[in-house]
């Protein structure tokens, strides 16, 4: 299908938004001449607003999902006239039969977006998961337009609000609210047109809206709204789901279970196979958060290394207790670089039973100065580890929840991640 646009057409924002929407534009013929590109930062023709506009006079602006609509220049250009799209409502002019089912929130949405995919994915290898999680839409639609992949019968989209303000041509089958607590105060006036946002996904679902029960303020704001009747409410205590022993599950922590039961009712909604129930049971979560890298000679370790504030170390402790046998133990390792953390608010995890520290990396001092937990130190994560490999013994649980950024000695969180679940592999192969 030929996408008909006026030209120049300016794609603002070029990180993986912005790249795949440049992509399918040209595939479907638009000149170089006539893709203009903006970015603040990243490699591109324009970084100044005004000579975008003044220069390239763009009658099109694809703009990506971390630009704020509300920029000053943005809305003078949607007053003169110029069509204000988004990479989403590119790829949906080559949609066709295909079954949505979005999801939003302020939290959680990453991971039960995740589950559904690998529910669908168990029974139905054409469907496509993406959307804010990683693969942007365009990207099926290239593919699809080139024949590198067959039509998907389901996708399954993650929708952040940014999206949620720019895809007036997206229609959801199905959709989900996993939770709504404050977030992005610095792009919206009030944290009530925040929720607004995201119920704006109501208005673009055509079937059942699927809203968890235990999400935070998303109760008492959904029961405020004219279009409440329309939503399904999930919980992981609902009687209709008890024969799914969703429990039994690979996901650490209450709040993944309410997660799973959402994923599970819109799987049910939906008429997948009971298979995909149990695909989504098995998924252990998502890289280097709160996932659960499995039992090694009795120890139970938790990767958690995309845990880059305290908040989330908060988090990360109160899951990997519960994952303790009687009279385990609970590894915890901190540090890596600081970023002004308020390690103080670590200060109640003194009063933990069997709770053992380490503090690592450049902020290894400071940590555990401002913190005042007891526990070692260690230049690096490695010698931390191995120190970690001596003690540990069956029924403990070793979590890597640092609290400061990677950046001290590795490129990302991921590499850290890596580093540790490749150390947990040889610690086991030279235990058997």
């Amino acid at each position: 299908m030929a996408l008909m646009l006026e030209t120049p057409i300016a794609i603002i924002g070029m990180g993986k938004s912005g790249e795949s929407a440049e992509r399918l534009l040209s595939l479907q013929g638009f000149k170089k001449e006539d893709v203009l590109t903006f970015d603040l930062k990243a490699p591109a023709q324009f970084s100044d607003p005004q000579k975008l506009i003044e220069s390239g006079r763009p009658k099109t602006l694809v703009v990506s999902p971390g630009v704020p609509l509300r920029l000053p220049w943005i809305e003078a250009a949607r007053r003169a006239g110029i069509k204000i799209t988004s990479e989403i409502n590119l790829a949906c002019n080559f949609l066709t039969d295909e079954r949505i089912i979005g999801v939003t929130g302020a939290l959680g949405k990453s991971t039960t977006v995740s589950l559904l995919g690998a529910g669908l994915l168990s029974f139905d290898k054409s469907g496509f998961v993406g959307g804010n999680l990683g693969t942007p839409l365009c990207d099926y639609a290239f593919e699809l337009a080139t024949g590198k992949r067959k039509k998907a019968s389901w996708l399954i989209l993650e929708l952040s609000s940014y999206q949620l303000e720019n895809c007036s041509a997206l229609l959801l089958d199905h959709s989900a609210i996993t939770f709504l607590s404050v977030n992005h105060q610095e792009r919206y006036s009030s944290l009530e047109e925040y929720y607004s946002t995201k119920w704006q996904i109501l208005k673009k679902t055509k079937g059942a809206v699927f809203l968890n029960s235990n999400g935070g303020d998303l109760l008492d704001f959904a029961k405020k709204q004219p279009e409440f009747d329309r939503c399904i409410l999930c919980s992981k205590e609902s009687r209709a789901l008890r024969p799914l022993a969703l429990s039994h599950s690979a996901l650490l922590g209450s709040h993944n279970q309410d997660n799973l039961a959402l994923a599970a009712e819109i799987a049910l909604k939906c008429h997948w196979p009971i298979s995909a129930i149990q695909a989504m049971k098995n998924f252990k979560g998502l890289p280097h958060r709160l996932e659960n890298v499995g039992v090694f000679n009795g120890i139970q370790f938790i990767n958690d290394s995309k845990a880059t504030a305290i908040d989330s170390v908060l988090t990360a402790v109160q899951v990997a207790r519960q994952t303790l046998q009687p009279e385990g133990r609970l590894f915890v390792l901190l540090g890596g670089k600081d970023k002004n953390l308020p390690w103080e608010t670590l200060r109640p995890f003194a009063e933990l039973k069997n709770t053992l520290f380490l503090f690592f990396g450049e902020c290894r001092s400071l940590a555990q100065q401002k913190s005042q937990l007891p526990g070692e130190l260690f230049n690096s994560l490695g010698p931390a580890l191995s120190q970690v490999f001596l003690q540990a013994a069956a029924g403990d649980t070793v979590l890597l929840s640092p609290g400061g950024t990677s950046l001290d000695e590795f490129r990302s969180f991921e590499d850290r991640g890596r580093f540790f679940i490749e150390a947990i592999q040889r610690f086991s192969s030279n235990k058997m």
